[in-house]
């Protein structure tokens, strides 16, 4: 059974990005010690351009073969020009308002997505799936997340959009690891709890 990981950027009281979606403020906090540890530990995650970009793009794939996000997260690829942003990978959008996929290389999942996900996380494999976000998206899979790792930013926020777009539900993951940066980033990876 292949495990479905939700890495995911955040501020420290937990939104991923303005109440539109934005997430550019966090951009600055790539650098450095940082940046190295995302491209050396964390190759897979980031989109094709960058990795020609820092080099990566030859790089064999380490975690995950496979990439979902939501609309929101793939429009910001589009708005750049760019319809395959994870060429790298097998690449699905969830979306209920786009029909028909701009990529051959990008799936459209339409409807039950939690299917979807059921469906890939059964396939054989040593890859994980890797979810991009999101808010929406998340919320609709969190029965389905086996894995957290969570980047948190320096900053607050005080509003804007939540790690989970989904209504109460108490679910419980364990910590694994925790990694501090010298630009004040933590990343903390969690497994669900058995």
């Amino acid at each position: 059974m292949r495990k479905l990981t939700y890495f995911i950027a955040c501020s420290i009281d937990g939104f991923i990005g303005d109440e539109n979606g934005d997430a550019s403020f966090m951009y600055p906090f790539v650098v450095g010690e940082f940046a190295e540890y995302l491209a050396r530990e964390h190759p897979d995650v980031n989109p094709s351009h960058v990795r020609r970009l820092i080099g990566t793009d030859g790089v064999a794939i380490k975690e995950y073969d496979t990439i979902i996000q939501g609309r929101g997260s793939y429009d910001v690829a589009l708005k750049e020009g760019i319809t395959s942003p994870f060429a790298h990978l097998r690449e699905y959008v969830a979306s209920r308002t786009l029909a028909e996929s701009p990529d051959p290389h990008v799936e459209i999942i339409g409807d039950d997505l939690v299917g979807k996900v059921r469906e890939l996380k059964a396939e054989d494999g040593e890859f994980g799936i890797y979810l991009c976000g999101g808010s929406k998206v998340a919320g609709e899979l969190l029965d389905e997340i086996d894995e957290l790792v969570i980047k948190t930013y320096p900053i607050v926020l005080g509003a804007g959009m939540p790690m989970f777009g989904s209504g109460f539900a108490v679910t419980e993951f364990t910590l694994g690891t925790t990694r501090t940066f010298d630009n004040g980033v933590v990343v903390r990876t969690y497994s669900r709890k058995s």
